[in-house]
């Protein structure tokens, strides 16, 4: 079920874009979620939100009603149960094709993404198909991570980077701009990814499917209000996805894929 007010009366959306929305998944966040919002809208005013929400305990998705019955610009999306990041994700995706939008952004809802940097990011967008926040880019960095965090992320980004042959610093980042029509290259029915994988799966996809990725740096910041969906079992699926990926790359090299009949580059997995 979605509250909001669809498609009507939002103008011209953010110049050079187009109409944005801005999918903040949520779990527990009702600590954070209003303070978000808040920040976005000061930040980048044209924009919307889609709240989608895992039906929250803590009472997440009724504040995010809340807000949505007073501000046409943020919207709601509920769902029945806790179902991960990557589903949810694919579900606001798809709620932004068919609702019109020509760009999402993906942000995390616990402040970690600075909606305050959200303005690059679309800059870079009105040139790009895709465009990632970046913590190990030049200019990128972390805020209040523990050395064996900051180790463990570096060092899984250079093993994907190695093992999909990806020239992305930070394929794990989850601060992203996707324009639309480049998502429908991507057969999202297909991903099952969660967590980082999510990340590193539509990442992937994005390179086999030629579309233009750019990195833009970021400040990341660790969490200062509830409790990180981290787990060492989301760091293990994405090591073990990012393994068999590169098994499948090597098998059907060196094609890279097949090209359906008007010449796009489509996946085939195994």
């Amino acid at each position: 079920m979605s509250q909001g007010n669809g498609a009507d009366d939002h103008g011209d959306g953010y110049p050079g874009v187009g109409r944005v929305l801005v999918v903040v998944p949520t779990y527990n966040e009702a600590d954070n979620i209003g303070v978000i919002v808040d920040r976005v809208h000061r930040a980048a005013p044209a924009v919307e939100i889609l709240v989608v929400d895992d039906n929250s305990p803590d009472g997440t998705g009724a504040i995010a009603d809340r807000m949505a019955g007073v501000d046409r610009r943020v919207h709601v999306l509920h769902r029945p149960g806790k179902q991960g990041l990557g589903a949810a994700y694919v579900a606001g995706f798809g709620w932004a094709a068919e609702h019109g939008y020509d760009a999402v952004v993906e942000m995390d809802a616990d402040g970690s993404h600075a909606p305050e940097e959200l303005p690059r990011l679309l800059d870079a967008a009105r040139d790009a198909d895709v465009v990632i926040g970046s913590r190990w880019t030049s200019g990128g960095q972390v805020v209040n991570w523990p050395w064996h965090r900051q180790l463990l992320s570096r060092g899984g980004n250079l093993y994907t980077r190695v093992a999909l042959g990806m020239p992305l610093s930070d394929a794990t980042g989850g601060f992203r701009v996707y324009r639309v029509p480049a998502l429908a290259r991507l057969d999202l029915d297909s991903v099952a990814s969660q967590g980082y994988s999510f990340q590193v799966e539509l990442s992937w996809r994005a390179h086999r499917a030629g579309l233009r990725t750019v990195e833009v740096p970021i400040t990341f910041a660790e969490r200062e209000r509830g409790t990180s969906k981290m787990s060492p079992v989301i760091i293990g699926e994405a090591l073990w996805r990012v393994t068999l990926w590169s098994m499948a790359d090597r098998r059907v090299a060196p094609g890279r894929g097949r090209r359906d009949s008007a010449g796009d580059q489509r996946l085939r997995w195994p």
